[in-house]
């Protein structure tokens, strides 16, 4: 059989913060810098999301795209579009919304969407020069 990989493409617009509370704020401004301003910054983020698997003989897909689609904004875009990643989604409570942070938070909620027979990869664009992948 063949694999092959498939990909959608996502956006959302959200604000963090990045610090560490054990940290006093000369440090924390030291390593963040203006990621740590106490007022927050947000970002227009682009999420994509890909699947590698087998070409279903009777679809000939590796996954119908609009059933991923409905399945990423349902647990992705609405928990995290338009929110203070810091202040309204639970996953941040005690994690530093970084965007490595944030791309590894997608793919476990992704991952128990996704049949397992697919592999799975999140790729995280913070800015257009700057961007997460994972699993590695």
């Amino acid at each position: 059989m063949s694999r092959v990989s498939v990909f959608r493409r996502e956006h959302f617009n959200a604000a963090h913060r990045l610090f560490n509370p054990a940290w006093d704020e000369q440090t924390n401004d030291q390593v963040f810098g203006k990621c740590n301003n106490p007022n927050y910054h947000g970002h227009n983020y682009e999420l994509e999301v890909k699947l590698t698997g087998e070409i279903d003989p009777a679809t000939g897909y590796v996954m119908d795209l609009k059933k991923l689609s409905d399945i990423i904004e349902e647990n992705v875009l609405e928990k995290f579009d338009h929110k203070n990643l810091n202040l309204d989604v639970s996953y941040f409570v005690n994690l530093n919304p970084t965007a490595e942070h944030i791309a590894v938070v997608i793919y476990h909620i992704l991952r128990k969407e996704i049949d397992v027979k697919l592999d799975l990869k999140i790729r995280l664009y913070e800015t257009e020069r700057n961007f997460v992948e994972y699993p590695a």
